[in-house]
């Protein structure tokens, strides 16, 4: 019976020995994904383009009409505003399908 006893307290884990596992499992998914500072540095970049490419191309379109046909309202403005916000709407939809699929790839392992 004492055995048996110290063979359960053997099979035991400990808070200890608990917290280390799970450092050593975090230390085993980081090296097998891709995510590290260039990746973060690359998605900053890319959310960045999604939303200033929009933007420059309604200031240009906007001054280009404001050129042509003259009006009481700025094409300027309102096109800057509308491409600002096609580029916020753009980079929330592409980070919210990124923050599902690394989702989706957690509940898998």
């Amino acid at each position: 019976m004492d055995e048996e006893n110290k063979a359960n307290d053997a099979n035991k884990e400990t808070p200890f020995s608990q917290q280390v596992g799970a450092q050593a499992a975090r230390k085993l998914e980081a090296r097998r994904s891709p995510v590290g500072v260039w990746f973060g540095l690359g998605m900053m970049g890319l959310i960045g383009w999604s939303v200033a490419i929009p933007t420059v191309v309604g200031a240009a379109l906007g001054l280009w009409l404001d050129e042509r046909y003259s009006s009481r309202h700025s094409w300027t403005l309102a096109l800057l505003v509308a491409g600002l916000s096609i580029g916020c709407l753009n980079a929330w939809r592409w980070v919210a399908k990124e923050l599902k699929a690394m989702g989706e790839d957690n509940d898998d392992e």
